[in-house]
């Protein structure tokens, strides 16, 4: 791991549970395997807080209080990320600020609504009251205005759910508008963070089951290259945007980057390397963000390259131009993705709150 440290590309921990805490499991990710970040979703805390009983007196305690199961609901987790940001405090303070992040995401259900996600955001950042912490905001169309009014209130963010190119260019220029407004007003933009989370391995899912259907031996020889391809011309994105005058002019007034965060990077198809989603993506300035096994997996394994993004931007384009002229449409791949990944939030969270609420009825644990 330490290789990878070593190109530029950040290691940030996919998961976050309570006994990960209490047990010092996170604090030993931190002090030997070169973790310098936790990402969180719905469905993370979903599996965290019905798996297990360390959660049992909290829950317990406000069912007591007659809290609502929204209100328990954010006590929760937002107890567990306070926590992990206590963790990661030192990697924050020793980076200036760019690494040692935790997120945590609005409630995935305000996803298309810019003006609630905005209140939640403001709601969560007063709540856990951290500087290393990131709110998560999904890059929809309609939540890109809360995006850049949360950077311009000086709420760090990490803009998550980004699967296209387009979207991904909406999504910096969305950070680029908040540092600016977050300038106008005054706020020391070197204490407002920003990742973009561009997710990979999900393509390679959804656009290898098109592939298959089209049953070609064309086809067949596109399976599992679309992904990386995807991230690849992200990263070509990213380069020409952090290099413009608009960006030199924030940064002469203190903004760091927004990185891109690769997402998704454990492999769903178990014909591929399981380290493929770290080491195909390797470049200075990006954040990857995996689960432990995946991690390991790597640290085992995996065979780091000095940089494995550019230089690869002409074959990186050929995938995309043949995955086109083969059948498979690019602009429904990424709508359908982000509709189910949104879709797929949505579900972890209800199914948690109904749960919770049962518990909290019931007096017993999750």
């Amino acid at each position: 791991m330490a290789t990878l440290t070593e190109h530029g590309v950040s290691l940030w921990l996919d998961d976050l549970n309570r006994d990960r805490l209490t047990s010092g499991s996170l604090a030993g990710l931190v002090a030997h395997d070169h973790v310098a970040g936790v990402t969180t979703n719905p469905a993370i805390f979903a599996k965290a807080i019905t798996g297990s009983d360390a959660y049992d007196d909290q829950v317990r305690s406000l069912a007591v209080r007659g809290v609502d199961t929204g209100e328990a609901l954010r006590a929760l987790t937002t107890r567990d990320v306070r926590d992990a940001c206590d963790v990661l405090r030192p990697v924050y303070d020793a980076t200036d600020g760019v690494d040692g992040r935790v997120s945590i995401e609005v409630d995935p259900r305000l996803a298309h609504d810019s003006d609630a996600t905005v209140a939640e955001a403001e709601a969560l950042w007063w709540a856990i009251d951290r500087p290393n912490l990131f709110i998560k905001i999904a890059a929809t169309r309609q939540a890109l205005p809360a995006i850049t009014a949360c950077l311009a209130d000086g709420i760090s963010v990490n803009v998550t759910l980004i699967f296209s190119l387009d979207r991904y260019d909406a999504v910096m220029d969305a950070y680029l508008d908040g540092m600016e407004q977050a300038h106008q007003a005054g706020h020391e933009l070197s204490l407002i963070g920003s990742v973009a989370s561009f997710f990979v391995s999900r393509v390679d899912t959804e656009v290898d089951a098109r592939l298959d259907k089209i049953g070609t031996a064309a086809a067949a020889r596109l399976r599992g290259r679309a992904a990386i391809a995807n991230a690849r011309l992200a990263y070509r994105h990213y380069e020409r945007v952090f290099s413009s005058p608009r960006w030199e002019a924030l940064e002469a007034a203190g903004a760091k980057p927004q990185r891109p965060l690769w997402a998704s990077t454990s492999v769903k198809d178990p014909a591929y390397s399981d380290t493929r989603y770290v080491v195909g993506l390797v470049a200075p300035g990006v954040v990857n963000t995996m689960p432990e096994a995946t991690l390991r997996a790597v640290a085992d394994h995996g065979r780091v390259p000095d940089d494995s993004i550019r230089g690869h931007y002409d074959d990186a384009q050929r995938v995309l131009d043949q995955l086109r002229q083969i059948g498979v449409d690019y602009d429904d791949v990424v709508r359908t993705l982000e509709d189910d990944g949104v879709a797929a939030f949505d579900t972890s969270w209800d199914h948690l709150t109904n749960q919770l609420a049962e518990s909290m009825r019931t007096g017993t644990g999750t």
